[in-house]
């Protein structure tokens, strides 16, 4: 897996200054320009990047799918698509309003913002990232309409704002499908919609969906019912970690499945099939009461033929996290992008996808410690000078003891990685938990310092 760079904008300067971009966001972990910059000439180059018009929201995207398709090659998939706004709300005053910026949900009528759908996709087998196979940026217009005025319910799905459900499955496709054996898109309820599982699954292709709706079956029988019905083919026991006055608990899982056939609601789509067959997998907590109790009732067109396949797509399901996280990270924990002191949308929204794809590299590294039979390359996310200083920094960071020597061999990013959180003031023993993004965050700024300090010293010994 080679660096996440860009390759194809209007000119050769451009793919240096985008390049040079990616790098700092990665290195320093922010996203404030002056923060990132070395100096003022350093600054005007990447303020003149967002703004340049021959550098547009769609070439940033095509370049993050052409690094997804060139990691993914020959690779069974999964693509798990969600949606977040970025609200600019406190920055009003400043912000140009311009098509690249409307109405978002976040403080209800104040909202002042515009949305992101990516399409993150992961090894199948082991979670590994390798990119985003399309993202779809969209702001709404100041007059934007509640669902009753726009007499939602009649409108055709591609002219709802949830055909982005659609029409970024098939973008995903349209990148994939040429390239990897099959994939599973998987999505939370709002994707829950009849006219996907109507046109979106194909021989390369399967949808696994969570149920919003308990649907009318063909039978004219309940959706929920009918799954709850089932007898345990199988259980399993996932720890539910202490949360905003929530305690830990061990919680313990009966699966249940079974092949369901859902009515076409015919609203709209009277084109469609009148019914669908599919599989429903129930997962649903037992022996507990409380409100946060899990429950998790999945749609899919993969067949579900013991309680294995269940399993897995349960599991698959459960990765969902893992684009939650680059929410995050894009919006508090590191880049707090609706902090941005940019002036225009469109170079908020450009900075967005950028931070986005740095955010692939810092899932590589916490995904290489947390799998420890998983090979992960350390050229995927640095270069040689970097991987010399810190091949130096891991002399000086490991103990007497074997205990504290570094476990791990180059080229594996293993090995950075523990020198990363060891900056960032993880112990280093195996006995305590694994580093967090958090952690390696904190190494990174202190490991850029290194960097800073390295190069200046090199340039002056040669002078």
């Amino acid at each position: 897996m080679s660096l996440r760079n860009f390759r194809d904008l209007a000119d050769k300067r451009l793919v240096s200054r985008g390049n040079k971009i990616l790098s700092d966001l990665f290195s320093k972990s922010v996203s404030s320009v002056r923060q990132l910059s070395d100096d003022e000439a350093s600054a005007k180059g990447h303020y003149r990047f967002l703004q340049n018009e021959r550098v547009s929201e769609e070439d940033i995207v095509r370049n993050m799918m052409h690094n997804c398709i060139g990691a993914c090659r020959d690779r069974y998939v999964v693509c798990i698509q969600d949606t977040t706004e970025i609200n600019l709300y406190a920055h009003r005053g400043r912000i140009k309003k311009d098509e690249y910026i409307g109405t978002t949900n976040g403080l209800r009528e104040r909202g002042l913002g515009f949305y992101l759908h990516p399409s993150l996709v992961l090894d199948a087998e082991n979670g590994t990232p390798y990119g985003f196979a399309h993202v779809k940026l969209w702001s709404r217009n100041g007059e934007f309409k509640d669902k009753k005025a726009r007499n939602y319910q009649s409108l055709p799905i591609e002219e709802k704002e949830s055909y982005k459900w659609l029409e970024v499955s098939e973008r995903t496709i349209s990148a994939l499908s040429e390239v990897v054996p099959g994939m599973v898109i998987i999505q939370d309820r709002e994707g829950d919609i009849y006219e996907q599982f109507a046109r979106i699954p194909g021989p390369k292709t399967d949808l696994l969906v969570r149920a919003k709706a308990d649907r009318t079956l063909k039978d004219e029988a309940k959706l929920f019912a009918a799954v709850a019905e089932q007898e345990v083919r199988g259980t399993y026991q996932v720890t539910v970690e202490a949360r905003n006055g929530r305690k830990k608990r061990v919680a313990q899982i009966e699966i249940r499945y079974t092949e369901v056939e859902i009515n076409n609601p015919k609203r709209n789509d009277t084109t469609a099939a009148p019914s669908l067959k599919l599989s429903v997998i129930e997962a649903k907590e037992t022996g507990y009461d409380g409100e946060d109790a899990i429950c998790w009732r999945l749609l899919t067109t993969i067949e579900i033929k013991d309680v294995q396949h269940a399993m897995l797509c349960i599991e698959w399901y459960s990765w969902r996290w893992t684009i939650e996280e680059v929410f995050k990270i894009l919006k508090k924990e590191g880049y707090h992008i609706e902090a941005s002191e940019l002036e225009y949308a469109s170079s908020i929204r450009k900075q967005s996808l950028m931070i986005m794809e740095v955010c692939i590299k810092l899932f590589l590294m916490r995904l290489a410690y947390a799998e420890p039979e998983l090979e992960i390359s350390a050229d995927s996310c640095f270069d040689t000078q970097q991987q010399e200083v810190l091949e130096a920094y891991s002399e000086k960071l490991e103990g007497k003891t074997q205990k504290q020597k570094n476990p791990y061999n180059a080229p594996d990013l293993k090995r950075y990685v523990w020198v990363l959180a060891r900056l960032g003031g993880w112990k280093g023993y195996e006995s305590y938990k694994n580093p967090g993004i958090t952690t390696l965050w904190i190494g990174l700024g202190r490991f850029n310092d290194a960097m800073e300090a390295y190069c200046l010293h090199k340039d002056v010994s040669t002078r």
